[in-house]
């Protein structure tokens, strides 16, 4: 292990490194006299009696702490103690670090807490100091994140509900556009069959459709194919079991819908109360479901990227350069937090609907070949270029000026300066990305 250097005394006090697991974590500690290694129990009170007997034994002195976490049970329980300065470290990164000095694939957790505090000594600067955002932009991260996987929840069970139904009740998907609809719920939670609502009273049904904001026409359609509806089997045994089903999904869906509901109330109340809300309100396209995404993508900490090439790279959006030998290639980023890509493609996707330039740049994308989603991605390099630069000066969007910028920019662009353009070629199995001047 590397003795640590005048500048790091001067900096922290000891150094930790952690290799947590569900119910016990592994800690290697160096301090100036050596490394000591220990167990802690997974528990709040442990974990205070740990974090407080530290900041006993050296004063209340800085320490720096690393483990495999970026959010997660022990990260967050370790903020609140002022003395601890933590080092999330990639899982990837250690365990690249680890095979490198280890290519037997040995391990076990102590000695993976000692690997992790050797990463913290000797490569601290290559690591990034937790910086929490504000609260509210916390908040906002969160709730997006946990309300995106709602909706995936209710995806993934209308997808099951739509099969269940086509195997003995295929009108109903017919009837409503939408299954996961209250009034798709509410029907098939009362008449789950055909042959029970058949057998219902028309009137009964005539009511019940009314009651759901139907048109007098539009009912009687409905009732006329109720009553001409031939079933899609006779197997009760796919009926029966398939309806049963089908009710508890639809009880599934209508508390998703009701969550998602209650996420999409607090999201709205946190962002229009943000600070930054009138610059990604400002967005084309963006809307009520974007905004909050945006904001919590890009954060509050301005100090964080120094240019927009750190923020795409981060997202994900840039895409990765890579070369060996007389060979060179582009290909998208594999580790990045996918949700945020997913936030600014998707938006930049919207955004073709609503900006003349964005819609022209799309289409010039899908013109020189470019698949769907490439484009898309190309777009939303772009706007993000855009977006950093309201954000860093707190100004909101002007599609006018951006218009005026772009076509002065037309201007002074020399003429006759020869284009190279990029298309995919197969190499060894994988895609990668050339460029080629015609």
């Amino acid at each position: 292990m590397q003795e640590m250097t005048p500048r790091q005394e001067n900096e922290f006090v000891a150094f930790v490194g952690i290799d947590w697991a569900d119910q016990k974590h592994a800690w290697a500690l160096q301090t100036s006299s050596g490394v000591e290694h220990g167990i802690l129990d997974h528990t709040p009170e442990a974990i205070e009696a740990w974090a407080t007997e530290l900041g006993c034994r050296f004063a209340g002195g800085p320490i720096a702490v690393a483990l495999e976490q970026s959010r997660g049970a022990l990260l967050f329980m370790l903020t609140k103690y002022a003395h601890l300065v933590l080092f999330p470290v990639h899982p990837t990164t250690a365990a690249s670090y680890r095979q490198g000095f280890r290519p037997s694939g040995a391990k076990s957790d102590p000695s993976d807490a000692g690997l992790i505090l050797e990463l913290l000594v000797q490569h601290r600067d290559k690591l990034r100091r937790l910086n929490p955002d504000t609260t509210e932009t916390r908040t906002l991260q969160f709730l997006v994140e946990q309300r995106r996987k709602f909706v995936d929840e209710k995806t993934r069970y209308s997808n099951r509900l739509t099969a269940y139904l086509k195997m003995y009740f295929p009108q109903a998907l017919k009837w409503f556009g939408e299954i996961t609809s209250g009034i798709a719920g509410d029907f098939l939670e009362k008449w789950p069959t055909l042959q029970k609502a058949q057998k219902a009273r028309p009137e009964t049904i005539r009511q019940f459709l009314a009651q759901h904001h139907g048109r007098v026409k539009a009912i009687d359609n409905r009732l006329d194919e109720i009553s001409k509806g031939v079933p899609a089997t006779q197997d009760t045994a796919v009926i029966s079991s398939c309806s049963t089903a089908v009710v508890a999904l639809i009880r599934i869906l209508r508390q998703v819908r009701e969550a998602i509901s209650c996420y999409d109330t607090q999201i709205e109340i946190l962002a229009r109360e943000h600070p930054d809300f009138a610059i990604f309100n400002s967005l084309p396209g963006a809307g009520r479901a974007l905004v909050p995404r945006l904001i919590a993508a890009v954060g509050t900490q301005r100090e964080r990227y120094n240019n927009a090439g750190e923020l795409q790279a981060y997202c994900g959006i840039a895409p990765v350069s890579a070369s060996s030998g007389k060979m060179s290639w582009v290909h998208w980023r594999w580790a990045c937090p996918k949700f945020l890509r997913q936030t600014f493609h998707e938006w930049a996707g919207i955004s073709i609907r609503y900006s003349a330039w964005a819609k022209t740049h799309y289409q010039l994308q899908r013109a020189r070949g470019k698949s769907r989603h490439v484009a898309i991605r190309a777009l939303a390099f772009k706007w993000m270029r855009i977006v950093f630069r309201c954000w860093k000066d707190r100004q909101p969007y002007n599609d006018e000026v951006y218009g005026q910028a772009l076509a002065r920019r037309s201007e002074a662009t020399p003429k006759g300066n020869p284009i190279v353009q990029f298309q995919w070629k197969k190499c060894a199995g994988f895609s990668k990305m050339t460029g080629v001047t015609p």
